[in-house]
């Protein structure tokens, strides 16, 4: 078990997520990121899978076919574009399963949470494309909405091309125009 471990990394994760919440006025999303991976069912299986340079849901779902953890977190957290996942009920489509569009302020919640898990993954070797490039390595395999997919890549490639400050600008803007919608 690697508690001490897990528990300093997923502060330090938590704690610079809610640095750049504030940072594009998400207060309330800030302060309560991520609370869920303090809860037994999260931290325990977390310090047991610990790896210190990558997510333990991975190692957990290597070793037993799937992650308790995971499963529970992304069930408890918007920001998660699995979150969004359900049944579609459209009459006649093929896919039975879709991603529904998010709200943009949990996109931008998407966005901080990523940038933060590549700094605190990568740590020396992260850079403003580092975010984006792992997005773009795992897109053909995720279910999300058109719309919410076009808003996250919109808001990485801001960082990826302009540089930290005015990405964050862009994300700040981004929500302060979509804060009346869904």
């Amino acid at each position: 078990m690697h508690a001490w471990a897990h528990f300093k990394t997923i502060t330090k994760h938590r704690m610079l997520v809610c640095k750049y919440c504030f940072r594009v006025g998400l207060y309330w999303q800030g302060l309560t990121h991520d609370l869920s991976k303090y809860s037994p069912t999260e931290f325990f299986k977390g310090a047991k899978y610990f790896l210190g340079h990558r997510s333990p849901n991975d190692a957990e779902r290597k070793e037993t076919g799937v992650s308790l953890a995971w499963l529970h977190h992304k069930g408890r957290n918007k920001h998660h574009l699995e979150y969004w996942i359900d049944y579609n009920v459209e009459p006649g489509s093929k896919e039975k399963m879709i991603g529904y569009k998010m709200p943009v302020r949990y996109v931008g919640e998407m966005f901080c949470d990523r940038v933060a898990a590549c700094r605190v993954y990568m740590k020396e070797e992260y850079t403003d494309a580092a975010a984006y490039n792992y997005y773009m390595r795992s897109k053909d395999h995720l279910i999300i909405h058109p719309e919410t997919a076009a808003e996250i890549e919109g808001m990485l490639i801001a960082l990826k091309d302009r540089g930290e400050e005015e990405g964050f600008r862009y994300v700040k803007e981004r929500i302060r125009q979509g804060r009346n919608t869904f």
